[in-house]
């Protein structure tokens, strides 16, 4: 199954001043990317005209099958401050289903049985923590604006950080309601509205339509033996940030099992100057 990598250059750009990337999320792109090609299929990164420039700088778009500009489309009425992630959103508008929309730090290991997932399949779903998960009288929205009364907020929500979507009509009314509430927000945080836009839409549009959201896997599942299956470094990435050894330890092993199942891009790897230190 074709699978999708996003990248909006924007929210790092409004945050500070210019586009750059982790040693550490760079690596993971490139595992990530090179494992689905090895395992699941092709992969696609829809990004804007910065970050093709920042991939075609370092040599790395020969790890996708292709790769677009379409996320230069984003209007500007989608606030990259608070909508950080609406890349993911748009880049399920431009590719289409099916597919397999994938974070660019999460990273799929072995061979995912689609047939078996159905229309809509999910790593995990989450509890509705109301610091992260709000009732309706938490948004603050334009007026005129209405929340479609057929969503139920009792829904779990869905983890996007790996989800594959079968149903084009469910992809649809997904990605419309997401880009009408973004539209319509007029002020917010970058946690609640976020992960409402991308992730609660996501599980309250398919009970709308009467589509059954596969979960994959849990939490706890996740955390103990997850990595024979599925690593997502979302988690530890302050973590790393913070502790320079740690960091160290986690960009040379992913360079070694690089190296080891893809050989033939060492060469990109040794010229990536982000990726120096660790030669």
């Amino acid at each position: 199954m074709k699978a999708v990598h996003s990248n909006w250059t924007a929210p790092r750009r409004a945050a500070a001043g210019i586009y750059y990337s982790d040693d550490f999320d760079l690596l993971t792109t490139i595992l990530s990317a090179l494992k689905w090609r090895e395992k699941n299929g092709e992969i696609k990164m829809v990004t804007d005209s910065e970050g093709l420039r920042y991939y075609s700088e370092r040599g790395m778009c020969g790890i996708w099958n292709e790769i677009g500009t379409e996320l230069d489309n984003i209007p500007d009425k989608i606030d990259p401050k608070i909508f950080w992630a609406a890349g993911k959103i748009y880049s399920l508008i431009y590719s289409g289903t099916p597919a397999a929309v994938i974070d660019t730090d999460f990273i799929v290991w072995d061979r995912i049985a689609f047939n078996n997932l159905g229309d809509l399949a999910v790593i995990h779903d989450e509890d509705i923590y109301p610091d992260v998960y709000p009732d309706i009288s938490h948004f603050n929205m334009k007026q005129g604006y209405i929340f479609d009364p057929d969503l139920d907020w009792r829904v779990r929500p869905a983890n996007t950080a790996f989800y594959v979507i079968q149903n084009k009509a469910l992809a649809d009314l997904y990605t419309s309601e997401a880009v009408r509430f973004m539209e319509n927000t007029v002020d917010g945080d970058g946690l609640t509205y976020m992960v409402f836009a991308e992730q609660r839409l996501l599980s309250m549009t398919a009970k709308m339509m009467g589509v059954d959201m596969y979960v994959i896997s849990d939490l706890d599942r996740l955390f103990r033996d997850g990595e024979r299956w599925f690593t997502h470094t979302w988690g530890m990435k302050q973590q790393m940030r913070d502790n320079s050894d740690l960091r160290a330890d986690f960009c040379m092993r992913c360079i070694r099992r690089i190296i080891s199942d893809f050989p033939e891009y060492e060469g990109m790897l040794r010229g990536i100057d982000e990726l120096k230190p660790y030669f």
